[in-house]
């Protein structure tokens, strides 16, 4: 009976035994069931309030706007035109110039923001001593309202009288003037745009050059590289992602300038530093309405053709560290 019987026992225990890794159907299906969680992290309802919110808040008014630009509004009432506003937006020279201008402010813009802001982050990333204070004040001008920076280069540019052509002055140059002439005024507003948003880039190329692993750079100094050769075959490709990041948002920011324009030159001498935003803040002013919201489509899609492209191709040459 007893030699009968632990057989028996074994093959129960062995029973047991066997189902011991696989666990019992509860444990199989609780498991599962975790897994399931785990991967299904927010039911699709967690999303309906957001996605509600990006509805009213961008998704109408871009449709609103699509319909009213091809309309001719006031407050109260709207009568259907079709691409009427469109075709006069581009027949008109004032409005045709302030794209142009708009195209070559962002590129002038972003370009030296990218060149400025690399160069800092290498300097602000090295040795020296004083780097803290250098970036606190690199930073500075980010920190200060447009509208301030405007007024305060709008006097420091005055003619004859102006800081800048004062100290030119010391040396025997005569400055232009820098807002009052027509071959000047848009590019003396875009310097100053540069003072005041390379401080952004600047911390953005930070962040990416102290993101490079240093065992990079020590290869090169075992290999006898100098810093000519650290910063073209190291910084320069590795802080790719830095660099897509300050030209979207810098050509983003060009695109759409308005109010350190208006503030230094208001759109002149004439229209020689109009750019869309503000030929379309003018055509609001004069009451044309449907005008104005037709420059708004005009701007957005300006913007969508050359930034979605460019946000792709960048997404396409990113490096991995």
């Amino acid at each position: 009976m007893v030699t009968e019987s632990r057989p028996g026992k074994a093959r129960v225990a062995g029973r047991r035994g066997d189902a011991a890794p696989g666990g019992s159907a509860p444990q199989r299906a609780r498991t599962k069931h975790g897994r399931s969680a785990l991967e299904r992290t927010y039911t699709p309802w967690f999303y309906v309030p957001a996605g509600v919110i990006y509805a009213v808040i961008f998704i109408v008014p871009t449709v609103m706007s699509f319909y009213f630009a091809m309309t001719r509004w006031t407050l109260f009432s709207a009568t259907f035109t079709g691409l009427d506003n469109f075709k006069q937006f581009f027949s008109e020279q004032a409005l045709r110039s302030g794209l142009w201008h708009t195209i070559v402010y962002a590129i002038v813009t972003s370009g030296l923001k990218v060149v400025l802001g690399l160069l800092l982050a290498v300097l602000l990333t090295s040795t020296i001593r004083v780097r803290g204070l250098l970036r606190s004040l690199v930073f500075f001008p980010v920190l200060v309202s447009t509208v301030a920076v405007g007024i305060t280069f709008g006097v420091i540019l005055t003619p004859d009288t102006g800081l800048v052509d004062t100290v030119l002055s010391w040396v025997g140059i005569t400055g232009p003037d820098w807002l009052g002439n027509p071959n000047t005024a848009l590019l003396s507003v875009a310097l100053v745009d540069v003072w005041k948003g390379v401080g952004l880039a600047t911390v953005i190329y930070i962040a990416g050059v102290l993101s490079i692993p240093r065992e990079y750079y020590e290869a090169v100094d075992v290999d006898g590289g100098g810093a000519w050769h650290k910063f073209w075959n190291i910084t320069l490709p590795l802080s790719r992602p830095a660099t897509f990041s300050v030209i979207l948002l810098s050509f983003i920011g060009g695109l759409r300038s308005f109010d350190l324009i208006w503030t230094m030159t208001g759109g002149g001498p004439g229209f020689s530093s109009d750019v869309i935003a503000s030929v379309i803040y003018k055509e609001y002013q004069a009451g044309f309405f449907g005008l104005a919201t037709a420059g708004n489509v005009v701007l957005f899609i300006l913007v969508m053709i050359i930034v979605f492209p460019l946000f792709r191709w960048m997404n396409s040459k990113e490096v991995d560290l």
